[in-house]
């Protein structure tokens, strides 16, 4: 069976893994674009955005861990706010995700929710489930679809932060950006991760992020 992972995580140097406000035109929040200065310019995401004619991207450093970020994976796990901004009850089954209709997961992927869901089928081979009965529940089952592959915890902040508490990450990579947003999501505070097991394995140092590997005891 393969790991359970976090990989191609943003985080500001004051520990903030999103800005605020989410919306329509703030998928990642106000500010929140600036701990991705590190991804956006990369072969690997101009790939999963490709536009006719546009820049192939760069390669390197920081497009190795974008490729290993979205590679080896046999199932995801998004918490709601990741998948998109409404709250509360589904109004209807208009809302697909950020992504259009090919997502760049391309296999099972996992919506913690409290509102029920029929799974949406998109082009690509991504299928979104919607799961209320919790972060155990999703994991169980995004196992189960992964097989041997790796299961990716994707995000946003609350759902890493529930699974690193449960000492449900195996490892983690995030990317540290030298930017200070002053507020948003803080992915750290409040969580003892020394206390629950994990540790800083190694990091690699480009000019626009810090690479540091996060591995659980």
């Amino acid at each position: 069976m393969g790991k359970v992972r976090v990989a191609g995580f943003g985080v500001s140097l004051d520990g903030f893994s999103a800005g605020t406000d989410q919306s329509l035109e703030f998928p990642l929040g106000k500010r929140g674009p600036e701990i991705f200065q590190w991804f956006f310019p990369t072969r690997t995401f101009r790939a999963m955005h490709a536009e006719p004619g546009g820049p192939e991207g760069t390669d390197g450093v920081d497009n190795e861990y974008a490729f290993r970020s979205m590679d080896g994976f046999g199932a995801f796990i998004l918490g709601r706010n990741m998948f998109g901004p409404i709250r509360g009850e589904w109004p209807d089954d208009q809302w697909k995700g950020w992504w259009g209709d090919n997502p760049p997961y391309h296999a099972p992927t996992f919506v913690l929710t409290h509102y029920p869901r029929d799974p949406i089928v998109m082009e690509g081979g991504t299928t979104f489930y919607f799961i209320t009965d919790g972060i155990r529940s999703a994991l169980e089952q995004a196992k189960a679809a992964a097989g041997t592959l790796d299961v990716k915890i994707g995000g946003g902040v609350s759902t890493v932060r529930q699974y690193l508490e449960e000492r449900l990450i195996d490892e983690m990579h995030l990317a540290v950006s030298p930017v200070l947003l002053g507020e948003g999501e803080n992915l750290f505070a409040g969580l003892d991760l020394r206390a629950l097991g994990y540790a800083v394995a190694s990091k690699e140092a480009t000019e626009n992020a810090t690479h540091v590997m996060v591995t659980k005891q």
